[in-house]
């Protein structure tokens, strides 16, 4: 999530509805959309990320009521699903999902987006096909937005809660606000949104080659090529170094938020509040970054956008070596020794220096120590051409074996 520099105290609000959201649909989905182990979504994708759930359609744990809405139980039979000149259209299994009915229902009126008018997105141009997550407050779809394939967040706002359902509409605003400035090439893009009375729609960007952590666990462990690890830390590097200029924060970079586009290229995502997190370890709503989360924020004290330079060196080590952070530890173990015994992920002996002094000036305890992105930039710059120059085709196989050539 993004966020102004330097939080007192505001992580267990935020957290509180902007994590735990979503969780996978059916168990063939490999997905990452806004969503960052991962799910795949038919052949991968998404918009923004996901870490690995065993949950299912209709779990439990699912705090969606859209659906005892008494405006919408007879929606599905007071019209068709086909296309329609004043409405989206949804594809033949969503005739039953109320939370998209909501949204192409033309009996409720757009509501405009106040300052961001011009990012409304017309419905008539909106194909929806299915949900492939959904957690407690929405669904995530995927779709397409006047012929471009896109990701689908629709967000329910709460009936019967109104401070949360304020706050959520605050949060949904400063999504939109966020994204509608963000504009960089390792930035996720933001195509438009609008504002229904039950639900809120946000349509970014599709990313064909799903999320980095994705990727990584389908290689399983095998040798990553070390040249497209840096280059893949450059987009991200770069993506920061934009939104640290903007005096912003995003607070949960991890590879679940990376996502990879057709061209290899890295775009981050998840801005807002409705973060495309699974709590897949049954702990406190922090457990699914604590892998990658700074002390200072693991320990709830005040924080600036250093907490992002040290999730960065974790998401180095893991495009280096091709593993999972603290893969033997839950993650509470893997917080408890980042804060108090000052663990950090093994670096391979065979490392290039430059890569290593990176990694470790980055997850430095103290966050005055840490370089900013712009300094970081130019290092995995110099890496960059002593791998073109030296390396070549070396690859890291991982943390315990030494490097090899094709």
């Amino acid at each position: 999530m993004l966020e102004a520099p330097k939080f007192v105290g505001l992580i267990d609000l935020n957290q509180n509805l902007s994590q735990n959201f979503y969780h996978k649909l059916g168990e063939g989905s490999n997905m990452s959309i806004e969503s960052y182990g991962s799910l795949q979504l038919s052949n991968v994708g998404g918009s923004v990320a996901m870490s690995m759930d065993n949950s299912s359609v209709g779990s439990n744990n699912s705090h969606t009521h859209i659906l005892d809405h008494q405006d919408l139980n007879r929606v599905h039979n007071s019209y068709s699903v086909a296309a329609s000149v004043n409405r989206g259209r949804v594809s033949n299994g969503l005739s039953n999902d109320a939370l998209a009915q909501a949204l192409v229902d033309p009996r409720f009126p757009t509501i405009g987006l106040e300052n961001y008018d011009e990012w409304t997105i017309d419905l008539r141009k909106l194909t929806m096909g299915q949900a492939f997550a959904q957690g407690a407050f929405g669904k995530l779809y995927k779709g397409t937005y006047n012929g471009e394939d896109v990701a689908i967040k629709l967000l329910e706002r709460p009936e019967h809660d109104l401070e949360r359902a304020h706050f959520m509409e605050q949060q949904f605003q400063q999504e939109v606000m966020m994204l509608a400035n963000l504009k960089h090439p390792n930035i996720v893009r933001f195509i438009g949104a609008c504002r229904k009375p039950m639900v809120w729609c946000i349509v970014t960007e599709y990313a064909r080659g799903g999320s980095v952590r994705q990727f990584l666990m389908r290689r399983h462990n095998r040798a990553v090529p070390l040249k497209l690890a840096v280059k893949q830390a450059l987009d991200v590097a770069r993506g920061m170094e934009y939104v640290h200029g903007l005096n912003l924060i995003h607070r949960d970079l991890k590879s679940d938020n990376l996502l990879i586009a057709a061209d290899k290229s890295i775009k981050i995502a998840d801005f807002g509040v409705a973060r495309i997190e699974v709590q897949t370890e049954g702990m406190t709503p922090e457990t699914g970054t604590y892998r990658w989360m700074a002390p200072e924020m693991i320990q709830h004290r005040p924080y600036t956008q250093k907490v992002d330079v040290y999730s960065f060196g974790i998401v180095l080590w893991e495009l280096i070596t091709g593993m999972l952070p603290f893969q033997n530890m839950t993650a509470v173990q893997a917080a408890f020794a980042v804060v108090n015994k000052g663990v950090r992920p093994t670096i391979p002996i065979e490392c290039l220096p430059v890569l290593s002094e990176i990694m470790t000036r980055c997850w430095d305890a103290d966050p005055d120590s840490r370089p900013p992105f712009s300094q970081v930039v130019r290092m995995l710059e110099a890496a960059q051409t002593e791998i073109m120059t030296t390396v070549r085709k070396a690859r890291f196989r991982c943390c315990v074996q030494p490097m090899t050539t094709d």
